[in-house]
């Protein structure tokens, strides 16, 4: 240090030391950063009597009946960006083709709520003891998605208690029936990309008690502290701006012990929540934004995800109907895309196809100029861009989700960036430990 002294000096150095050591240790707990881990591009619900091991390959099967008989490349050629390169749509179509027949669902989630609705305590049980042997097989099978779970009925009153026991029995198959744990396929009984998913949430102590319920189950099952985490479901008013004027979305991040993972908007809930009219609820109506951009700037920097919701309006009538609605699911993907919302909802197998395309349009027409920038960046190339680290870190990320769910390949990657899947971990996640699985199929 220079022998030149300011006028603070190092006594004062060590006053704000000691008045910010709870500030310093707030921020280190509460805003790790994105894992860099994995996340699925959407979500699959299905009711819970719906579900069988097969079911995602039968979707696959399914999304590429509906393109029938324009397949895949003709679908892509209808919705892809202006002036896309003609070599380029061809390998996006033929990833997406090569997707639907490979792993056409990244997420699927058994509906107990609202796909299943109230059919009384004895059928339910039956199927949720059927979903939790369903989904052991399907992991020992290998038919299982990447991730996998349940959303059981929400914490309201009239349904809590039937919530809490299909949470309950769920688990409690999984580990004690399921035989994962013996066929070698889970250390703890549990697939390792379980999700748990809690609906209409409306107040922070919902989110408290289900976090109370996560820890006991983990006594009860035997699991490691900490191994049950959940999503929230954003579909009602006061999860937005609650009655003392205040967004209760940071207390749920922050007050729970870390268990929160992901805030899912939900589309029509949350529309009829403020008396919008049912025609004009959608994922781009001006509330469904406001809500969105809250959510957003609540979970900024504190490793929890964002999933948009879905549209209702499903390509399954005439051909002009399939292309009309087709054209809409995947304006609407690319429209959450570019808002930083990387994940959305898809309601049936003939929105498969769009979810994927729209999604790999939107790395790969941006992935060449993205990694150009990194390769200056990393190598000292001076270019006529000039960027900062932050942007630097913008950048990786953005072309290490494009690796990571398969839009991108490593090869590709070193190429264009003269760089390898480590390096860009360690300049997109700086706060993360360890780096991320490179195969898409890794959880």
């Amino acid at each position: 240090m220079s022998a030149v002294e300011g006028v603070l000096g190092r006594e004062f150095e060590a006053v704000a030391a000691q008045r910010l050591a709870a500030t310093d240790a707030h921020l280190e707990r509460s805003y790790t950063g994105d894992p860099g881990t994995r996340q699925p591009v959407h979500t699959v619900y299905v009711p819970g009597d719906a579900f069988h091991p097969e079911l995602p390959r039968e979707w696959g099967r399914r999304a590429l009946e509906a393109l029938a008989p324009q397949g895949v490349r003709g679908l892509a050629s209808a919705v892809a960006p202006a002036g896309l390169d003609e070599s380029l749509l061809g390998a996006v179509a033929g990833a997406v083709e090569r997707k639907l027949a490979e792993e056409p669902i990244e997420d699927l989630r058994v509906d107990f709520e609202d796909g299943f609705g109230d059919r009384g305590d004895d059928v339910e049980d039956e199927f949720v003891l059927r979903a939790a042997h369903g989904v052991a097989r399907a992991v020992r099978e290998g038919t299982a998605p990447p991730f996998v779970g349940i959303r059981f009925k929400c914490f309201e009153a009239p349904t809590r208690a039937r919530g809490l026991r299909t949470l309950d029995l769920f688990l409690s198959t999984l580990v004690r029936e399921g035989g994962l744990r013996e066929a070698g396929h889970s250390e703890d009984g549990l697939p390792r990309g379980l999700v748990l998913t809690l609906p209409k949430v409306s107040a922070v102590e919902q989110v408290q008690v289900m976090a109370e319920a996560c820890e006991r189950l983990e006594d009860g099952l035997g699991l490691p502290a900490g191994r049950l985490r959940f999503e929230v479901q954003m579909e009602t008013a006061p999860l937005i701006l609650g009655a003392d004027g205040r967004s209760p979305i940071p207390r749920i991040i922050h007050e729970t012990g870390g268990r929160v993972e992901a805030l899912h908007y939900g589309t029509y809930d949350y529309s009829d929540s403020l008396q919008i009219a049912a025609h004009h609820q959608s994922m781009e109506h001006p509330a469904a934004d406001h809500a969105k951009a809250v959510m957003q700037v609540a979970a900024a920097g504190t490793g929890v995800r964002l999933s948009d919701g879905s549209t209702n309006i499903l390509p399954t009538g005439d051909a002009e109907q399939r292309r009309t609605a087709w054209a809409l699911h995947a304006r609407l993907v690319r429209r959450s895309l570019e808002r930083g919302f990387y994940q959305g909802w898809d309601l049936h197998p003939a929105q498969l196809p769009t979810r994927f395309l729209a999604t790999y349009f939107f790395y790969r027409e941006g992935f060449a100029a993205a990694a150009l920038r990194l390769r200056n960046y990393v190598h000292g190339i001076e270019s006529e861009i000039m960027d900062e680290p932050a942007t630097a870190r913008a950048l990786a990320r953005f072309v290490h989700r494009g690796v990571l769910c398969g839009a991108v390949s490593p090869a590709e990657l070193e190429e264009a960036a003269g760089i390898g899947e480590h390096d860009l971990f360690a300049l997109a996640h700086p706060k993360a430990a360890v780096p991320a699985p490179s195969t898409p199929g890794d959880a």
